[in-house]
């Protein structure tokens, strides 16, 4: 199919965050698939709806509507991620507002692209006891994947997903490289022109630190990331309190 409306919805990860920075702008794995979709269509638009640190339930609160009101024909909904560490937060009721979403798009004829998560165990191995969390959400999104017709995404399989090289140092946020996976996935999913398979190659090995420097990069990691994110979680703070799309309105794509 040819795509000349994308709206993109979501949280940090959609917003793009760091692929690039706060002073010269954030890139991220949704402008890159809008570029992929203008090679083959000049005349595409593209909005951007997601806000850093968004729960699913605002999300869906915030953006549904306005993304709705744009008339969209190809949709990303990328949600839940935020909710996961969150105490007494629920798979089911997660992939129930992003199953909502998915079904409001579907029902205007617009194609839906989703994502499962990847296992971040591997990616911060103190997030070892969310696991299960992320199986039973991962499991309800390929679900309601398959109910509503939408594109799913699904990295958690490959292992290339969890790679330290495709995430920044804050574990929380896909490295350049990690953003250009995921819209790599993303157009292949769609059956975009030039697309493949490429992106669940494997990159050249490397060798794995001894046990004593991983220690002490957790510790850093804890320091430097995780100690930072319970502070604002205790305060009933957010990353983006004050914030507002990056691209609330559909406008051409420039390479």
């Amino acid at each position: 199919m040819t795509y000349l409306r994308y709206v993109a919805i979501g949280d940090s990860q959609t917003e793009g965050l760091n692929d690039g920075d706060e002073a010269s702008g954030y890139r991220g794995w949704a402008d890159r698939l809008a570029e992929h979709l203008a090679a083959s269509s000049p005349g595409v638009l593209y909005a951007n709806l997601a806000v850093r640190g968004r729960l699913a339930a605002q999300i869906r609160a915030d953006q549904l509507a306005p993304g709705l009101a744009l008339n969209p024909d190809l949709v990303s909904v990328m949600a839940g991620m935020n909710d996961i560490p969150r105490p007494g937060s629920d798979p089911a009721v997660v992939a129930g507002e992003v199953e909502e979403m998915i079904r409001a798009f579907t029902a205007t004829g617009a194609t839906v692209l989703t994502f499962t998560f990847p296992n971040i165990a591997e990616i911060a191995p103190i997030a070892r006891r969310f696991l299960p969390k992320i199986l039973d959400l991962n499991d309800r999104l390929r679900d309601a994947s398959r109910r509503h017709g939408a594109v799913l995404v699904d990295t958690f399989p490959y292992p290339v997903s969890t790679d330290a090289r495709l995430w920044s140092r804050d574990r929380l946020h896909a490295a350049p490289l990690g953003h250009e996976r995921i819209a790599a996935a993303a157009a292949h999913a769609l059956g975009l022109p030039g697309s493949d398979l490429t992106w669940t190659g494997e990159l050249p090995p490397v060798r794995r630190p001894n046990a004593l420097i991983r220690t002490g990069a957790e510790m850093r990691w804890a320091a430097a990331f995780l100690g930072p994110w319970a502070i604002r979680r205790i305060r009933g703070r957010s990353s983006g309190d004050g914030r507002t799309a990056k691209r609330p309105d559909l406008l051409p794509v420039k390479p």
